[in-house]
């Protein structure tokens, strides 16, 4: 397939322009505390005594809700966890704002959301629950702690760019949510999920962010825009199940997966981590100092976004 033609189809998925709505409220925000780390990562990070206490939240889009309410309430609580991890932080608690009109939906919701807490190993603690709304909503929030941070702050020129995903999984129709945790045992969930502090702490990687719902590219958009940088990025270089066509894979929102940038020194072991864990990692392309968004595949290079013109987030280095 023409590189022209699988990029126009990435561009087009909504799980970018989702992304480019922050834009409109990042100018509001007020100034933080001084040596607080900045807004725009995968989670707030406040210092404490023994390193960042982590923050974050997700909402979910009501339809997904709707249709798939068991699952919807297994990912509150999954890519809360992805996101302390990214962050080279472990979690330590969860809770939830849920609304429905229906009690057997809710009921689905919060049976989800439980199942993901035990195998994930993090405590429910509290939350909201209406069930007198008119549609069914969730949002979930997670607690994390980091000794050190992995950062989308930290991207530097020379880096190499490293993804980690786990191919081991399935799309859960009718959305391109890549599926590779609900059957996998409490043990391996932990395991993997273990690694990001790991890396953090062993000092393996710089930067790191979360495969969200804007896919691989739109994702590693959102890391150049951070740190103010720009990548060079080689499509066949990306792991990535034969079966799948590039226009589904660089769209999916992986269970589990990662980028991170690292240096030639750091990037033997830190691929040999995610082998043992049979994680499919491998270096896909280099940070540049021009914020532009360069993708080759089979002999064919374009420019994906020129940061510089064209914002997504809006969040800028501090």
């Amino acid at each position: 397939m023409e590189l022209s033609h699988i990029l126009e189809k990435v561009s087009e998925y909504t799980g970018i322009s989702h992304k480019e709505d922050i834009a409109a409220i990042a100018p509001t925000l007020p100034s933080l505390p001084q040596n607080w780390h900045p807004n725009g990562d995968d989670t707030a990070a406040i210092p404490d005594a023994t390193g960042f206490t982590l923050m974050a939240i997700e909402g979910f889009i009501n339809e997904f809700v709707k249709q798939d309410p068991w699952f919807a309430g297994w990912c509150g609580v999954m890519v809360n966890i992805s996101d302390i991890a990214a962050m080279g932080g472990r979690p330590r608690a969860v809770v939830n704002a849920l609304w429905d009109k229906s009690q057997e939906n809710a009921q689905r919701i919060s049976e989800g959301m439980a199942a993901a807490a035990e195998s994930f190993g993090v405590p429910i603690v509290g939350g909201h629950t209406n069930l007198r709304a008119a549609q069914p909503q969730l949002a979930v929030a997670i607690l994390g702690h980091a000794n050190r941070l992995l950062s989308a702050f930290a991207a530097r020129p020379g880096h190499i760019l490293v993804a980690a995903i786990d191919q081991r999984g399935h799309f859960r129709e009718p959305y391109l949510n890549w599926n590779a945790a609900t059957d996998a045992s409490s043990e391996q969930l932990r395991g993997d999920i273990a690694l990001l502090p790991e890396i953090a702490e062993r000092n393996l990687a710089f930067a790191a962010k979360d495969i969200s719902q804007a896919g691989l590219l739109g994702t590693a958009l959102m890391l150049l825009e951070s740190s103010g940088v720009g990548a060079e990025i080689n499509l066949e270089a990306i792991p990535k199940p034969d079966a799948i066509p590039w226009t589904d894979w660089l769209c999916a929102f992986p269970s589990f997966g990662y980028l991170l940038t690292t240096d030639s020194d750091k990037l033997p072991e830190l691929l040999e981590l995610f082998r043992q864990r049979e994680i499919s990692a491998a270096a896909i392309g280099t940070i540049m100092s021009d914020q532009q968004l360069w993708v080759s595949h089979a002999n064919q290079r374009q420019l994906f976004r020129d940061l510089s013109h064209t914002p997504l987030t809006g969040f800028k280095p501090q």
